[in-house]
């Protein structure tokens, strides 16, 4: 039974009751009380929840809750502590209006905060993972400060606070991120201090000497950058190559030669974007053509037609997502503007960042980088019969 419980039970307690009653006696499994406008307080559920088990001792008694007050997920907590054995809930909170309960909450604080026995250890390691598959499957984007299985549930950014994170976790993490499948992140920026940059390079498996001028170095010049109107937090792929870029040591498996774009409009015709590309692989000028569906496609098309010859594996990732943000409008057209990219392959995501006051300089900046990410622990073509070249991406700062 399900019904518009809680308001209801508000204006006709007694009635309320005796629909509950009815259903039971009529063999319902469940007698699930929703919030359907979604406007009952917390305490206002203990309260009902309480007053029913008084009233219908050991009715099977759960809770559908909705998050117009944003109190979706403390209304069913309010009520399983009450004594409701069945909740109801979406993944992601995924619903109607300002959506349903949302499960990736509801479970970890059950499970991990009040000792219920939901899914299991094993199972609730993978709530990440699912959440952010359910988010594809739906093609919704999940907010990044998501409770529990967001991206930015465990990041951390200014310098004393890393520095605290680094010695303690559990001053600024309510539980280890890994019990719910999502990991620590350690985002680096104009607030960056020592202790983010020596995070990030050992979660990138690098060595890096806190106490070198090296590690100063980076940080003056990520802190330039992000004045430039960079953005590392968001890109961190582009990071990673620019510390290792920074050892000096990172074998670049090709280099840019020249651009060029064109792009057609005629009355009655859809636009056609041409680029045309000139790239240096093993000491080989190549020069390649590629048409696409505007011209950051168009792009990306002539730059994989000039490496996949030689690195096959591009072939299998892509371009996931693509934003651009203006930052300064006082500029109007004329403002420089920042592009993120977001590339996939079949095991991993990453996001790489470019800035120009032209958009395609932008574009084309976060674009090589998403390849140069990708082709990481590859090696060049003329390395092929040598075992003992070191190869990018096993470096150490």
């Amino acid at each position: 039974m399900r019904s518009i419980f809680f308001d209801g039970f508000k204006n006709n307690p007694e009635y309320a009751v005796s629909v509950l009653s009815k259903a039971r006696d009529a063999g319902a499994d469940w007698l699930v009380m929703c919030d359907t406008n979604g406007g009952t307080l917390p305490h206002e559920i203990h309260e009902i929840v309480t007053s029913l088990n008084g009233r219908l001792p050991g009715a099977p008694l759960g809770i559908h809750t909705h998050n117009d007050c944003e109190l979706a997920v403390a209304n069913t907590l309010s009520a399983v502590q009450a004594g409701v054995t069945h909740v109801q809930g979406t993944m992601n909170g995924y619903g109607e209006r300002c959506g349903n309960a949302n499960l990736c909450s509801i479970i970890p604080n059950l499970q991990l905060k009040l000792g219920y026995d939901v899914i299991g250890e094993h199972n609730i390691a993978n709530l990440t993972n699912t959440a952010r598959y359910v988010s594809e499957i739906a093609n919704v984007n999940m907010p990044v400060n998501q409770p529990y299985v967001g991206n930015a549930a465990f990041a951390h950014k200014g310098g004393i606070h890393v520095s605290a994170i680094l010695r303690d976790s559990r001053t600024y993490e309510h539980i280890e991120p890994e019990k719910v499948g999502n990991k620590q992140r350690i985002l680096v920026s104009e607030l960056a201090g020592q202790s983010n940059i020596v995070s990030k390079a050992q979660d990138m498996g690098l060595n890096f000497d806190p106490t070198s001028e090296q590690s100063k170095h980076v940080i003056g010049k990520i802190k330039d950058l992000e004045h430039q109107g960079y953005q590392f937090e968001g890109a961190d792929a582009s990071l990673e190559l620019l510390l290792r870029e920074a050892s000096g040591e990172l074998r670049e498996l090709f280099t840019f030669e020249s651009f060029k774009m064109l792009v057609e409009k005629t009355a009655g015709r859809p636009v056609v974007s041409e680029a045309f590309v000139k790239i240096n692989v093993a000491g080989q000028s190549i020069y390649t053509a590629g048409e696409g569906n505007g011209p950051v496609n168009a792009l990306d098309n002539a730059l994989r037609k000039a490496l996949l010859q030689y690195f096959p594996a591009l072939k299998d990732m892509h371009l996931s997502d693509y934003k651009v943000r203006v930052l300064d409008d006082k500029d109007a057209t004329a403002a420089r503007v920042r592009v993120l990219i977001e590339s996939k392959n079949a095991e991993n995501s990453w996001n790489t960042v470019g800035v120009s006051g032209n958009v395609i300089e932008a574009s084309w900046e976060a674009l090589v980088d998403s390849m140069r990410y990708a082709l990481l622990g590859q090696i060049s073509p003329e390395q092929t019969e040598d075992e003992n070249v070191p190869r990018p991406g096993l470096v150490n700062l």
